[in-house]
């Protein structure tokens, strides 16, 4: 019981959009059906310009892509992409479900079974998939998840300057990464947020209705494909450079980001905690959340760690607490 009331409350709609030989990209179909400002963003995230075939997640869209063999029966479609609009993050548990959509819609050519499987999966929590057996909602668990990616590699590749991410989470900076290959920026961008998955935008465009809704938010992980951004310094505090291994602090973020001798010891025991073979990933997390307990411990300061702290305490709202500490000692 519990399994048909998550996935009817997580699941929103599966649509159909297709390439055909004349190059043109058509919304064929939607269950139960969607708004024209959504099946646009969708258009643009499917990606057949790119004739990309990987699954993108863009926050709660899942969306496959598929290029047709020869001997398809859909014989004017080159491509087709399946598309999941969810209110949960579980990039694995729907990219299974999605190549069994494509699945029966190459075999069939017809949503109709689609449409089926996806019903069952909603109220049922599983379906039936011809070449992988049974597919059960409840094999993938969002804890998983939110785990799947490696805060190891992240360490590995930028070091010491780990800390300056750490930081900008920290002080709920906005955030842009930056890799030509999608797949790049989403496995970072899955990663990095480790403690607030609220912030994460894995794939955004350089569209007026994107950059208006997430220069909204406060701070953010916002994923790029496009290298324009690095000329935009009105979107990022911090920008990374994935394919560089740079990070780049913008002008107006630089005050707040100081480093000091507190950084520096942070940055050392995130290094060290990354470096333990014998530490999981979730304990090198763990120590890392800390950390952020840590600093606010600290009695006596030098005044680039105040000015940290002070910018610190008002991203998390806790100023108070920092000034009874200060008169207490």
């Amino acid at each position: 019981l519990s399994v048909v009331v998550v996935d009817t409350e997580l699941m929103l709609r599966v649509g159909l959009i297709q390439k055909d030989t004349n190059g043109e990209i058509l919304w064929m179909w939607c269950y139960p059906s969607t708004t024209a400002t959504l099946r646009n963003l969708l258009l643009r995230k499917c990606c057949l310009t790119d004739e990309n075939k990987l699954l993108h997640p863009f926050k709660w869209f899942y969306i496959t892509t598929i290029e047709l063999p020869e001997s398809s029966i859909l014989k004017k479609v080159t491509h087709f992409s399946v598309v999941l609009t969810n209110r949960d993050f579980n990039p694995v548990k729907y990219a299974a479900f999605t190549r069994i959509l494509c699945r029966m819609y190459l075999k069939h050519g017809s949503p109709v079974k689609m449409m089926e499987s996806y019903i069952a999966v909603l109220i049922k929590g599983m379906c039936q998939s011809e070449e992988n057996g049974l597919f059960l909602s409840k094999d993938f668990d969002v804890r998983k998840a939110y785990l799947a990616g490696s805060i190891r590699d992240i360490v590995s590749q930028f070091g010491m300057e780990t800390i300056l991410l750490h930081t900008a989470l920290m002080l709920k900076k906005r955030i842009v990464v930056y890799h030509p290959k999608i797949e790049a920026v989403q496995e970072f961008t899955r990663t990095l947020p480790a403690l607030d998955w609220t912030i994460l935008h894995s794939y955004v465009h350089l569209n007026a209705d994107e950059l208006e809704a997430l220069q909204m938010c406060t701070g953010y992980i916002a994923g790029f494909v496009n290298l324009e951004e690095s000329n935009r310094p009105d979107l990022y505090d911090v920008l990374v450079n994935l394919a560089e291994s740079e990070i780049t602090i913008a002008p107006l973020a630089k005050e707040a980001m100081a480093m000091a001798k507190l950084h520096k010891e942070m940055g050392q025991l995130i290094v060290q905690s990354a470096e333990d073979p014998e530490k999981s990933d979730s304990q090198v997390i763990q120590d890392i959340r800390v950390l952020n307990l840590e600093a606010l411990k600290q009695k006596r300061f030098p005044p680039a760690t105040e000015n940290f702290l002070y910018h610190l305490a008002a991203a998390e709202q806790m100023l108070k607490i920092l000034l009874c500490d200060r008169m207490y000692h």
